[in-house]
Order: structure tokens, then sequence, then C-alpha cells
């Protein structure tokens, strides 16, 4: 897809999406072209089967944060104005009661592995040696764990994470989804 056409496709998209975050018109145009321009500098990037419209919400919402941390450097920001910081914490917030429904539908070992670790904050290693396993044993359940509670997650979620894995946003794909 050519830039002229994402452009035309998702411009006011993201024109609104910038003022839900920064209340001043002439902010909110500066930051529209930064993101013209970073799109025009990134399309290279895109890779074939990315989500356009992701891929385009995510580069808004990091000039977006970059903006605002700029701004901190010039002058104080009012509490309010860290939306950004605060929406992390909405995101878990809102999705802490959808965890346990996941994790009951996950064998009993793997659901208390992916507790005590995930949200219990327990280290890898001292649970290994908790559980009589090997360091290396643990890990990989870990990782095991993690990628089938995902798969459930995407069977019922859409969501967005940023380069890092963090959570940036989420939408339910139907009510009928009985987990959360």
């Amino acid at each position: 897809m050519k830039l002229e056409q994402i452009w035309s496709a998702y411009r006011s998209k993201l024109k609104a999406f910038l003022h839900s975050k920064v209340s001043n018109p002439a902010d909110v145009e500066d930051l529209l072209q930064d993101i013209l321009i970073k799109t025009h500098s990134s399309l290279g990037s895109l890779q074939k089967g990315d989500s356009i419209q992701s891929w385009l919400f995510q580069i808004a919402n990091r000039t977006t944060i970059d903006f605002y941390r700029k701004k901190n450097r010039i002058k104080e920001l009012e509490p309010e104005e860290l939306w950004y910081e605060e929406r992390k914490e909405n995101i878990k917030a809102e999705l802490a009661p959808c965890i346990e429904p996941f994790l009951k539908a996950l064998p009993d070992d793997m659901a208390q592995l992916l507790r005590a670790v995930d949200l219990e904050g327990q280290s890898q290693k001292a649970y290994a040696e908790e559980l009589g396993l090997s360091y290396t044993t643990l890990k990989s359940r870990v990782q095991k764990g993690r990628s089938e509670l995902r798969g459930l997650f995407e069977g019922c979620c859409h969501y967005n994470l940023d380069s890092q894995g963090n959570l940036l946003e989420f939408e339910q794909k139907s009510v009928n989804c009985k987990k959360c």
C-alpha cells in the first residue's frame, strides 16, 4: 500500500486519537506531521500481513509519549498530562478479572506455575528450586504456559502490544466469549 493511500485512509482516525490525548490543536497538527514523516521513513519496516492500523497507532502513541516527555524536560507537567503512564495501569486493572478464567482453562500445574511467576512475581530460579526442577526445565514450562495462555487470549480478544511486548490496548472479539 502506498503512503498516500494509507494516509487518506487513516489520517482522520489518527487526528481524533491525537485530540483525545493532546488539547492544543496546533500541537495535534504538529504531531500529525511528525507521524506522517515517521510513517514515510518506516514504511519499509512494515511486514506483509501486519495490521497497518495497529502499526500506525503504535507510531502515533510513541510520538505522543515522546511529545510529553520532551515537554516534561521543558516545564513541569500537570498530573493529568501523564495519561500514558496511567493507561498502562488501567489496562492491567481492566484485564485482571479476565486472567483467572483463562488460567482455569489451563492444566492445574501450568496455571499454578504462571500464577507464581507472572502474577505473584516469584523468581523462576527460586520457584524451580522449590519444585525440585532444573531452572532450564522451569523456564521451558513457563514459556509453554505463556504461549498457551496467549492462545486463549487471542481466541477471545484483539490486542496490540508495543515493541517491548507491553499491552497498549485490547478489545473483546465477541460478547459471547465466556471467559471474561
